[in-house]
């Protein structure tokens, strides 16, 4: 489809972002016989900054919404284990299952099921939701290379994520936290062979955390939380990294300055409000917290499954009721879940905890089962 073919008619939903959230969502809403179109502003397949990891409860959500068999048929790697480092300890904690999948292939192969729905899909552009809304729907500005449009939805569904810039003309405000730390991530061609398969690999410090781990293809995917200020003392990501791996005893990486590094603004905010009128935040761009084994991607995938049946409500006949609703939905599924991510990385801000948590890990990992299956809840 191109874009002046999408502006030739009325859609009844449109979704911005065709990451796991935007992606899944439109699929869900195609599947209900809903005329779908999915936009997102970059060419497919794409990089993204991100720990790759799909924990048990992304995994079970994907099985929920009849994709369980993807991510082995994407070649992803089963997870097995956890190996914490903090100082000069080492934990292993057994994980329930999960496994590792480049972004570019899991999100490209996400979009494809969306279009095989019945979704139309326009990669390579850029959205901007219009306000105040019209009486029967929104209006979205779309622009590619060398062309602009504007596209009418019934309902709009914001999927972004924290770069998402599609509702700064809507009056739903993002609050930041201040002390946030920032994400950071590059995959290298190929690593020491001490970083195996199957294992997310943690170094803890001050400054932040970073994750390793061997996707699909072999290549050694990094990703990391830092301190803003860390960085910028370290002379950037790639040193940073280097700082880490070489105050936890991990076997250093070569190369990790000269990578591409791509970056995120800072990773933890919400949304005082997840929707406006004929509108539905889901995903990122709803809120996100620090995580560290997958929890993003879960959230995406849970939020996108939960909205469906209140989008069709939505373009069938449009209350203030439902975007309350949605509020309190999301409010429901997800505070738990994201508050433990919220005290698990405010405990990792501090070493002299970290280790010593680290080293009690070490002669009894069981004692990590409660957290472990909290950030796996489906």
């Amino acid at each position: 489809m191109t874009l002046s073919q999408a502006c030739s008619r009325e859609w009844d939903v449109a979704v911005i972002g065709a990451g796991p959230a935007g992606a899944t969502a439109a699929r869900e809403a195609a599947r209900q016989g809903l005329s779908v179109l999915l936009v997102d502003k970059e060419d497919f397949p794409r990089a993204k900054v991100c720990g790759c990891c799909l924990n048990q409860a992304a995994l079970a959500e994907l099985e929920a919404m009849g994709l369980g068999a993807l991510p082995a048929r994407l070649g992803g790697r089963p997870l097995r284990a956890l190996r914490l480092a903090a100082g000069k300890n080492q934990a292993s904690i057994p994980l329930p299952s999960g496994m590792a999948l480049s972004r570019n292939r899991l999100d490209a192969a996400l979009a494809e099921e969306a279009v095989r729905a019945g979704a139309s899909f326009l990669p390579g552009t850029a959205a901007l939701l219009l306000d105040p809304p019209e009486p029967t729907g929104r209006r979205v500005v779309l622009r590619q290379k060398t062309e602009t449009g504007h596209v009418q939805a019934r309902l709009v569904l914001a999927a972004d994520g924290l770069k998402g810039n599609s509702i700064q003309q809507t009056a739903l405000p993002r609050v930041l936290r201040r002390s946030s730390r920032i994400g950071a991530g590059a995959i290298l061609p190929d690593g020491p062979a001490f970083y195996e398969p199957g294992i997310i690999y943690m170094a803890c410090g001050k400054g932040g955390y970073l994750g390793l781990v061997r996707l699909e293809d072999g290549r050694l995917d990094a990703a990391a939380a830092f301190d803003p200020g860390f960085v910028r003392r370290s002379g950037g990501p790639g040193k940073a990294a280097e700082a880490l791996l070489e105050r936890t005893g991990f076997p250093a990486v070569k190369n990790l300055v000269s990578l591409a590094w791509s970056g995120t603004p800072p990773l933890t905010r919400r949304s005082l409000f997840p929707a406006g009128e004929r509108l539905f935040l889901i995903g990122d761009a709803a809120g996100y917290v620090e995580p560290f084994t997958g929890e993003g991607i879960a959230w995406a995938l849970a939020s996108a499954r939960a909205v469906g049946p209140l989008a069709l409500q939505a373009v069938q006949g449009w209350t203030p009721a439902l975007a309350q609703e949605w509020a309190s939905l999301h409010r429901r599924l997800f505070a738990r879940r994201q508050r433990v991510c919220r005290w698990t990385a405010e405990g990792l801000r501090h070493p002299l905890l970290t280790q010593m948590a680290v080293t009690f890990l070490a002669r009894s990992p069981r004692w990590a089962a409660p957290l472990v299956r909290a950030v796996n809840l489906s």
